[in-house]
């Protein structure tokens, strides 16, 4: 990039669009055999794209993704390869982030520039939109055609490779945040997040404050013990806040605009008692357990805060989720309340077009069932647009 922002730059940049012609052009030059095959590929890379408007974490002009590319020699086996990195960003957008997606495939105009067909998962957000959380795609061999990607075949000759790529990127934090967080900040799944656990000891210049801290130094080791995340399925770290500059209100402010999952207050009126005060990010409950028993509470608080944030998004998305049998019906419920409208078409690219110009809306996705083999799912119906 020589110029930007109306003036020639003295500072050249080098940036890099995303890797379909990059990663390509070495497939060409790597796959000679069927022994080389499959070639699997994945990368992280920040990644640069034009943007017209862009929205904070949604639609930059730069991002971090992950991308797959992957060369095979047959179209069953790219599709088996579409469909198992479908299943394992559906699985990770639900059970990692407990944000719960709809699986589905692209119509054809929705679908990726160069591919036979996408698959995609469907996110709905707190103001009710969609967010499509990661897509997969079966290229066939057009990209190998384009490319002159070919290998010598099992029979002697040669044969166009089959492929597939796939992605997710930075836009699962903002879905992320739009799907949990609320005003007071960010509310982060405990599987992802980096401190589970911010132990506060209440300081207020008394001789007897060493004691809070010990307590608090106790809790924190007792969460390290394997067994108590066992239920959440992943190490619980806790941290000890020692800082003796900010007074414990700011402390508890900045823990929940940071989104740890559970925050625990050790004052000397609760060591009189014999207890700590434990407070779940998500809900702002407050419990008072005997120190004895606190770390299995906080572990089970954890495993249970996991949960509960996927079933309130769950319900969510069901409370929001429509069956529509006409476009009269179709366009009230899209104005309010919104959400999800789960309709018939009749494959016409015509009434799609008409139906997106008319009212803003957009096929999402054709469903498919993710626990069988992902088929689409087929029934009786009419087309909301044209009665086909």
């Amino acid at each position: 990039v020589t110029y930007a922002g109306g003036k020639e730059l003295e500072e050249k940049l080098v940036v890099r669009p995303t890797s379909e012609t990059i990663i390509n052009s070495m497939f060409a030059k790597w796959i000679q055999s069927y022994r080389d095959l499959p070639v699997l590929i994945n990368q992280w890379a920040n990644v640069v794209r034009w943007e017209m408007r862009t929205r904070l974490f949604l639609r930059t002009t730069e991002f971090l993704w992950q991308e797959g590319h992957t060369c095979h020699e047959t179209e069953a086996e790219a599709e088996a390869e579409t469909l198992k990195m479908l299943r394992i960003y559906k699985d990770f957008s639900e059970n990692v982030m407990a944000m719960p997606v709809i699986a589905g495939m692209k119509t054809p105009s929705e679908k990726f520039a160069g591919a036979d067909r996408t698959y995609c998962i469907e996110a709905m957000l707190q103001d009710r939109k969609a967010l499509q959380a990661g897509t997969s795609h079966n290229l066939g061999q057009n990209f190998a055609k384009a490319f002159e990607t070919k290998y010598q075949d099992r029979a002697g000759g040669w044969s166009f490779v089959y492929q597939t790529s796939w992605g997710v990127s930075t836009r699962l934090i903002g879905g992320l945040i739009m799907t949990h967080s609320d005003d007071k900040g960010v509310v982060l799944p405990p599987r992802l997040a980096a401190t589970h656990v911010a132990i506060v000891p209440i300081h207020k210049g008394n001789a007897e404050e060493p004691r809070l801290t010990e307590v608090a130094e106790k809790l924190a080791y007792e969460l390290k013990n394997p067994a108590l995340s066992a239920d959440l399925g992943c190490p619980i770290f806790a941290k000890v806040d020692r800082d003796l500059q900010h007074s414990p209100g700011w402390k508890f402010h900045e823990y929940e605009l940071i989104g740890i999952p559970v925050r625990v207050e050790i004052g000397l009126r609760d060591l009189e008692k014999n207890q700590v005060t434990i407070v779940r990010r998500d809900n702002g409950i407050k419990q008072f357990i005997p120190i004895a028993d606190a770390a299995r509470v906080i572990a089970t608080e954890l495993a249970n805060m996991q949960k509960d944030l996927l079933a309130k998004a769950r319900a969510r998305q069901k409370e929001f989720s429509f069956v529509v049998d006409s476009y009269d019906d179709f366009k009230a419920k899209l104005d309010a309340p919104g959400g999800f409208l789960h309709a018939h078409w009749c494959e016409s690219a015509a009434c799609e077009a008409k139906i997106k110009e008319e009212t803003k809306a957009t096929i999402r996705c054709i469903p498919i069932d993710a626990a069988d083999k992902l088929t689409p799912t087929v029934e009786e119906g009419k087309c909301i647009k044209c009665g086909g």
